[in-house]
C-alpha cells in the first residue's frame, strides 16, 4: 500500500541513532513490520514521541495488558505524583506543534481519556449511563436505516463506475450516527460532517478554526436542552447525577461530545474502510461471512485484532518506579502501550499474521486489545461493534459483487502516526 510519508512533524527524526521514533516514516507506512521487529526486539523497547522527548514503547500482548491496567501508570501528565511541571508534558508540546490554540487546550487534557481515579471513576460512571447496552441495542434500528440509506445514494457518486466507499460511506455513517446520539438538527448535520473532517486532518489551520466553533455550538447546544429536555445524549447527560448529586458541568460536557467525535468519528469510520479492503482482498473470509452472517460479531473483533485503525494508546506516566518485564522504568518516565504489535503477538495468537474470522478467542471474550483495556477501555466500543456488524453485513447483502477499483498495493492510506486510515477506498458497486 502507497503512503506520503511527509510530515511537519517529522523534523525531529534520526537525532538520536538506535531509538524508534513515532514520526518515523517506515512505522507510519507500515506499522505492522515496523513495530513487529520492535516487539521482537524486547517488550520494552527505548523510543521517541513528536517532539522528541523520551518514551518506553510496550510492545508485546500480556505486557500491553498489565500496563493499561496497572494503576501506577496515570493518564493525567499533570498529576502531582509524575514529578514533572505540566508544561513539560509531550501531550501539551504536542497540541502546541498541531497548532492547537492555548485557551482551547483544557477541552482536550482534560478529558476523561486525561483523567485518573477517582475523577476518571466518576466521569465514567456518570457518562456510562448514557451508553448502556439497552441504549445502543435500541439505536442499533436507526443505524441500519442510515445505512441503508447512504448504501441507496453509491450509485449516485460513481464517476465511470467508481465510488470511494471512505468519503461516501465510512466517513457519513458514524458522524450521522453521533449526531443522533447527540441530538444535533438535520440541518446543522453537514457542518459537524464539516468539522469532523476538520478534526482529524493535522491542519492547523484547519484545527484552528473548527475547534473555537464546536465549542461554542455544544455550549449552546447544552443551553437549549437545559431549557427544554428531550430524548437525546445532551439531555441525558444533564439529567444524569451520582448518588452524592454531583453533576457532569458544562465544560464537561462539551468535553465529552467532543471526545465523542474524535474517536467515535474517526475509529468507527477507519474499521469499517479497513474491515472492507480486508474483506475484499481475503475472499475465502468474504465467503464464509456472506455464507454465515452470524460470524459478523466474530469478524469484526477479528477486524479490529488485524487491521484495527488505532496502533497505539495516548501516552501514560510512571507515577512511580515500576520494573516492566526487566525494564525500570522511573517516575515520571511516559510509556506508549503499542496496540499493533500486541495485537500480532505471536506469543498469545497462533499465525497472527492470518486474517481468520472464525478465530476463537483464548479465554477472553475479546481476544484483542483494539478497544484497550482495563479502566480506560474503550467507552464507545459497543457502539463502534454495532456499526462495524451493520454497515458491512448491509454493504455486501446490498452489493454482492463489490470489488476494489484499484490493485491492493495502490490503496493509499494518509499517514498519520499511531494510525491506520486509508485516504480513499475506490470500489465498483457490481
Amino acid at each position: 500500500m502507497s503512503a506520503s510519508t511527509s510530515s511537519p512533524l517529522s523534523a525531529h527524526v534520526g537525532k538520536h541513532p538506535g531509538e524508534p521514533h513515532v514520526m518515523d516514516p517506515a512505522l507510519i507506512s507500515d506499522p505492522f513490520g515496523g513495530y513487529g521487529a520492535l516487539r521482537e526486539q524486547g517488550p520494552v523497547v527505548r523510543g521517541r514521541f513528536f517532539d522528541d522527548s523520551p518514551l518506553w514503547l510496550v510492545t508485546r500482548f500480556e505486557e500491553v495488558r498489565q500496563v493499561l491496567r496497572d494503576q501506577r501508570f496515570v493518564n493525567n501528565p499533570a498529576d502531582p505524583a509524575l514529578g514533572v511541571a505540566p508544561e513539560d508534558s509531550p501531550q501539551l508540546r504536542a497540541l502546541a506543534m498541531l497548532g492547537i490554540p492555548e485557551h482551547l487546550h483544557g477541552y482536550l487534557l482534560n478529558s476523561i481519556l486525561n483523567y485518573d481515579a477517582p475523577d476518571h471513576t466518576r466521569l465514567r460512571r456518570l457518562v456510562s449511563r448514557a451508553f448502556t447496552a439497552r441504549k445502543i441495542t435500541d439505536l442499533r434500528p436507526r443505524v441500519a436505516q442510515i445505512t441503508a440509506e447512504l448504501l441507496d445514494r453509491l450509485p449516485e457518486h460513481a464517476e465511470d463506475g467508481v465510488v470511494d466507499l471512505i468519503e461516501h460511506f465510512a466517513y457519513p455513517l458514524p458522524i450521522t450516527v453521533i449526531c443522533e446520539l447527540v441530538g444535533i438538527a438535520a440541518e446543522d448535520r453537514p457542518q459537524w460532517r464539516s468539522w469532523g473532517a476538520d478534526l482529524v486532518s493535522v491542519d492547523p489551520d484547519r484545527l484552528g478554526r473548527t475547534f473555537p466553533a464546536m465549542i461554542d455550538h455544544i455550549h449552546a447546544l447544552i443551553g437549549q436542552r437545559r431549557a427544554a429536555l428531550t430524548d437525546d445524549l445532551l439531555s441525558e447527560l444533564i439529567r444524569t447525577h451520582d448518588d452524592d448529586g454531583s453533576r457532569l458541568s458544562d465544560v464537561e460536557m462539551v468535553t465529552l461530545v467532543l471526545t465523542l467525535v474524535l474517536a467515535g468519528h474517526e475509529t468507527t469510520a477507519h474499521l469499517i474502510g479497513n474491515g472492507t479492503a480486508a474483506l475484499l482482498t481475503h475472499p475465502d473470509q468474504l465467503r464464509l461471512l456472506k455464507d454465515d452472517p452470524a460470524l459478523l460479531p466474530r469478524a469484526v473483533h477479528e477486524l479490529m485484532r488485524w487491521c484495527g485503525p488505532v496502533h497505539v494508546t495516548q501516552l501514560r506516566y510512571a507515577a512511580e518506579d515500576v520494573d516492566l518485564a526487566g525494564t525500570r522504568i522511573r517516575r515520571g518516565d511516559a510509556v506508549q502501550a503499542v496496540l499493533v504489535s500486541a495485537n500480532h503477538d505471536p506469543r498469545h495468537y497462533t499465525n497472527p499474521e492470518r486474517l481468520d474470522l472464525t478465530r476463537q478467542p483464548a479465554g477472553r471474550a475479546e481476544n484483542h486489545v483494539g478497544f484497550g483495556h482495563g479502566a480506560h477501555y474503550c467507552l464507545g466500543a459497543s457502539l463502534a461493534r454495532q456499526e462495524g456488524e451493520v454497515a458491512l453485513g448491509a454493504l455486501f447483502d446490498r452489493y454482492p459483487d463489490l470489488a476494489l477499483a484499484v490493485a491492493p498495493e495502490e490503496l493509499e492510506r494518509t499517514p498519520v502516526p499511531g494510525t491506520w486510515r486509508l485516504t480513499s477506498l475506490p470500489v465498483r458497486l457490481g
